[in-house]
């Protein structure tokens, strides 16, 4: 099992406690983004740079992640695809995308986007909260003791 990180929209505390996770487990965490990234020197841990471009880092990750495999991400498409592909996505507030709740999730997604198309203002997402990184981090120990 590997974990695998859109990395370019995620927030640097959920790095740092995905750093840690996978040197204490000794899983291999690769983070995805268009852009070089320091990551800590540890033979679990590396970057792959892909070219800039609308989902370029998402349509990576679903060419090389395998069933079972963990995606950090809160692209609902991208966890949908890991899903498809038998894997596993969570979020980096701290919620796993399942088959039961992720075609909710794209169809509440594609409203907000064609409410965006015609100028409706959505608002977006709350701020990231010291709850949010203590759900996550909760979330990834649990699952890391299972797997």
């Amino acid at each position: 099992m590997k974990i695998w990180v859109d990395a370019d929209a995620c927030p640097r505390v959920i790095k740092d406690i995905l750093y840690r996770a996978a040197d204490r487990k000794k899983v291999q965490l690769t983070l995805v983004a268009n852009q070089p990234m320091h990551t800590p020197a540890s033979p679990h841990i590396d970057s792959l740079v892909v070219e800039a471009g609308f989902d370029v880092a998402d349509d990576k990750i679903v060419a090389l992640m395998q069933s079972g495999d963990l995606v950090i991400t809160a692209d609902i498409p991208l966890a949908a695809a890991a899903i498809k592909k038998a894997g596993h996505a969570l979020n980096p507030r701290g919620e796993f995308y399942t088959e039961d709740n992720i075609h909710e999730r794209l169809a509440v997604r594609n409203m907000l986007d064609e409410l965006r198309g015609c100028g409706v203002e959505t608002g977006g997402p709350p701020a990231f909260s010291s709850c949010d990184k203590q759900a996550f981090a909760n979330q990834l120990d649990r699952f890391l003791a299972k797997h």
